[in-house]
C-alpha cells in the first residue's frame, strides 16, 4: 500500500481533535483527521463548559449550535453528601456572564461533538477518516510517517496528537504512564421523572463526602438528569482490575443522606471508569509533532476543565500555526502559551479533589470556611474563567 501524503494530520477524532482540525482549517490549512473508532462518537454522558470554553467555541464559530443543544444553569451548588446541607454556591447568572463575557453551560458530550463534526464537515479543507488505529510514528526533520494497524501509512508535514489519555504519540516526548488514583466513576443520564425528591433543574449540584462525591445536572432541555458518582475504592490495587465494583458503589453511598443514596441506585452500573491523570510535563513537541488535550495534559475532573482546556488548546494552536510558518516553531510557541496554564489546572484539580473528599474535623473546617463565601464572589475563579486568562481566547461579543 502506497503512503498517503497529507500536509497536516490530526490523530484523534474526539472533542480536542475535532476542535483542532476546525481551528487549523479556519487558519488556512488543509487538514486530514483520523480516528481509530468506527464512527465519531463520545463515550460518557454530560459535560460542563465554563466561560473559558464557551469563548473558545465562539472563536471556532460553533457556539450558537452548542447553545441550542445546551442547558444554561443559574447556580453551581455544593452540598454535603452526609447531612444534605448546603456548603457553598456560585451564582452563574447575569452578573457572572457579564464578568466573563460568556455563559456557563452543560450538555451531552455527544451534542458537543456533533456540533464540531458538523462544522468540520462543512469545511472544504478538512477530510475525516475513521477506522484508523495508529501503531507507530516516525519523525524526520521535515516529515512524519504515521502507520496504522490496517497497513495504511500517512506521510505528513506536521502532526497533532489528540489521541487521549493513553496517547501513542506522547511517547515521542515522555516515557511516563497514566497515574491511577484509586477512584472510580459510574455515570450516565436518567429521565428526570425517575429521580426521587426535589431536584433543582436550574443548577449543577455536587454532593461531596468522605472519599466520594455525586454530581447532578440537567441535559437535553431538562428531560434528563446527568449523574456522576465517584468514590475511592478500599479494594484498589495497582495491578488489579478487581476493585470499584457496583457492590462497592452501593455500599459506599448507602450511608449518605437519603437523596444521594436514592439517586445512586438509579445509575447504570454496567460500566465503570477508573480515574487517571498524569503529571504535567514541560514539552509536548518533537519536531513537526505536538500534542493537544488529554494527550498533552490529562487532568482529574474536579474543576470540569478537561474539554475546556482542549478547546483552549485548539484556539491557541490556530493562532500560532499560520500557513507558511515552520511547524516546530509554531508548536513551540503554542506550548509556551499553554503549558503553564494547563499545568496549573492539572495541579488545582488534584487539590480541589482532596478538599472535596475530606472527613472528620477537616470536613467540618472546610464546610465552615466555604459557607462564609458569597455566591457572587468570583475573585478565586478569575484566573480560570477570566477573559484575560489566555491571550488568544478573548471575548468576541458573545
Amino acid at each position: 500500500m502506497s503512503p498517503i501524503d497529507v500536509p497536516l494530520l490530526v490523530v484523534g477524532g474526539g472533542i480536542g481533535g475535532m476542535s483542532a482540525a476546525l481551528s487549523l482549517a479556519r487558519a488556512g490549512h488543509r487538514v486530514h483527521l483520523i480516528e481509530q473508532a468506527a464512527e465519531f462518537a463520545e463515550v460518557g454522558a454530560g459535560l460542563q463548559l465554563a466561560p473559558n470554553a464557551t469563548r473558545a467555541l465562539d472563536r471556532l464559530g460553533v457556539l450558537e449550535p452548542v447553545l441550542r443543544r445546551a442547558v444554561q444553569p443559574s447556580l453551581l451548588q455544593m452540598l454535603d453528601a452526609v447531612d444534605g446541607e448546603e456548603i457553598s454556591a456560585l451564582d452563574v447568572g447575569e452578573a457572572f456572564v457579564a464578568r466573563y463575557h460568556a455563559p456557563y453551560v452543560v450538555l451531552h458530550r455527544h451534542d458537543l461533538l456533533s456540533a464540531l463534526l458538523d462544522a468540520c464537515r462543512a469545511e472544504e479543507g478538512i477530510e475525516l477518516e475513521t477506522n484508523r488505529h495508529v501503531i507507530s510514528c516516525g519523525v524526520e526533520p521535515d516529515r512524519v510517517t504515521i502507520t496504522c494497524a490496517d497497513g495504511t501509512v500517512y506521510r505528513a508535514g506536521a502532526v497533532i496528537g489528540a489521541d487521549g489519555l493513553r496517547s501513542r504519540l506522547r511517547g515521542l516526548v515522555s516515557d511516563d504512564e497514566p497515574l491511577a488514583t484509586g477512584y472510580v466513576a459510574y455515570r450516565g443520564p436518567v429521565p428526570v421523572d425517575r429521580v426521587a425528591g426535589a431536584i433543582r433543574m436550574d443548577a449543577v449540584v455536587v454532593w461531596i463526602g468522605p472519599g466520594l462525591h455525586l454530581v447532578q445536572y440537567p441535559l437535553r432541555h431538562g428531560q434528563l438528569l446527568n449523574q456522576v458518582a465517584v468514590f475511592r475504592s478500599d479494594r484498589y490495587e495497582p495491578h488489579s482490575d478487581d476493585w470499584g465494583s457496583p457492590e462497592e458503589l452501593r455500599a459506599r453511598f448507602s450511608t449518605m443522606c437519603p437523596a444521594v443514596a436514592a439517586s445512586v441506585e438509579l445509575l447504570d452500573q454496567s460500566m465503570r471508569w477508573p480515574m487517571h491523570d498524569r503529571q504535567p510535563i514541560g514539552n509536548w513537541t518533537c519536531g513537526p509533532v505536538t500534542l493537544l488535550g488529554d494527550a498533552a495534559h490529562p487532568m482529574l475532573q474536579y474543576l470540569a476543565q478537561g474539554a475546556c482546556q482542549a478547546l483552549e488548546d485548539a484556539v491557541e494552536l490556530g493562532e500560532q500555526f499560520v500557513p507558511g510558518r515552520d511547524p516546530e516553531e509554531a508548536f513551540r510557541a503554542y506550548q509556551a502559551a499553554r503549558i503553564p496554564r494547563t499545568g496549573r489546572v492539572q495541579a488545582s484539580a488534584r487539590a480541589w479533589g482532596e478538599l472535596w473528599h475530606l472527613d472528620g474535623v477537616a470536613r467540618d473546617v472546610r464546610n465552615r470556611y466555604l459557607r462564609a463565601r458569597r455566591a457572587d464572589d468570583f475573585v478565586d475563579i478569575d484566573w480560570l474563567y477570566g477573559a484575560d486568562a489566555l491571550s488568544a481566547v478573548t471575548a468576541s461579543g458573545s
